[in-house]
């Protein structure tokens, strides 16, 4: 089977991808030397964001601006966040998948104003130039989180258990056994402040500092995306944040996600990202313009199914973008009239 095509970025450093997830470059993230001036992190955060794989930003956005997004949040799921029953409302379900998304909170909107707000915010944008060292990039278009205390039919005890493959609690977002380790970012804002036991975001930063010195000695047939570490050795931490906080990791950091198992609490985030933009990957980019302006699910993630009650395209119209949004979505070009016309 032949390799898939590799689309060059759309900027002065070479990273290569064949789908704007995962990316080939010369030099891994975490030994990259800056070439652009910090814009959002300190030098310290950036030197423990290489060491750790992970950085807080503390109010990407503001506290304001999360909390306007929470509420955007429990109105498209029709719950109230004063009324746990409606938390646990039963449903049909469309697939497995369906009543796995169910359990793990994850809200199917993906192109509201709210949520495009974030995305063309100065400082998130800043925070992920800072990361890459490029400052020609694409927003993923993902979703938001509202995860409610994991029972009755949120439990993870309807997800069936594998001691192989993907997992929940810990795993990798990229294939660890590969020769040639592919880059991959991912983020989260926090839309509320959450505490240790309403779960969320889990990872394991000693890993990801030996890296290289565990991969060596693991044995050949271990797990690609799922490790298997002692965890004395290896502690897994919940960074703390607060609402308004974009938390940025590397995909080669083992994460997850924990249960909620407050009485009360409701875990939630918008998911954001920003790779280097693939502006001559012309079925890609023609794919985001068109989830943007006509609020078609994006398909760049088989996890993202729509909403199964009422899709938002049934619900509200495309965003305002501001300059800065209408590049990040790859409807106009990071650099015009060099190849790449505008739409």
């Amino acid at each position: 089977m032949p390799a898939p095509y590799l689309y060059r970025a759309a900027s002065d450093i070479p990273y290569f991808s064949s789908d704007g997830e995962t990316y080939l470059a010369q030099t891994q993230l975490r030994d990259l030397k800056k070439t652009r001036e910090l814009r959002v992190l300190s030098q310290e955060q950036f030197d423990s964001w290489q060491t750790y794989g992970y950085v807080v930003v503390p109010e990407a956005i503001t506290r304001e601006a999360a909390g306007r997004l929470l509420d955007f949040a429990w109105d498209f799921q029709a719950m109230d966040p004063d009324r746990p029953d409606t938390w646990y409302e039963d449903r049909e379900w469309r697939s497995d998948l369906d009543r796995e998304l169910h359990v793990y909170g994850f809200v199917e909107a993906y192109q509201h104003q709210l949520i495009w707000d974030s995305r063309q915010n100065q400082r998130v944008y800043d925070a992920f130039v800072d990361v890459w060292d490029c400052e020609e990039l694409w927003v993923t278009l993902d979703r938001l989180n509202l995860n409610p205390p994991n029972i009755r039919n949120r439990s993870r005890e309807h997800i069936a258990t594998t001691d192989r493959g993907f997992d929940i609690n810990l795993h990798w977002d990229v294939d660890t056994t590969l020769g040639v380790l592919p880059q991959r970012v991912q983020g989260i804002i926090a839309l509320a402040d959450t505490s240790a036991e309403m779960g969320g975001f889990q990872c394991d930063p000693e890993l990801f500092r030996r890296f290289e010195k565990w991969r060596a000695l693991a044995p050949d047939d271990r797990d690609p995306i799922r490790p298997s570490v002692d965890p004395d050795e290896f502690p897994v931490v919940r960074p703390e944040l607060k609402a308004g906080d974009l938390l940025i990791w590397n995909g080669l950091l083992a994460h997850g996600v924990a249960p909620n198992t407050s009485e009360n609490g409701v875990r939630s985030c918008q998911y954001l990202s920003m790779m280097p933009a693939l502006e001559g990957h012309e079925e890609l980019r023609r794919s985001r313009i068109d989830s943007w302006q006509n609020l078609t699910t994006p398909g760049w993630n088989g996890t993202l199914l729509g909403d199964a009650h009422k899709h938002e395209s049934l619900r509200y119209g495309a965003a305002e973008l501001t300059e800065l949004g209408a590049k990040l979505l790859g409807s106009e070009s990071w650099h015009p009239g060099a190849g790449q016309r505008d739409l």
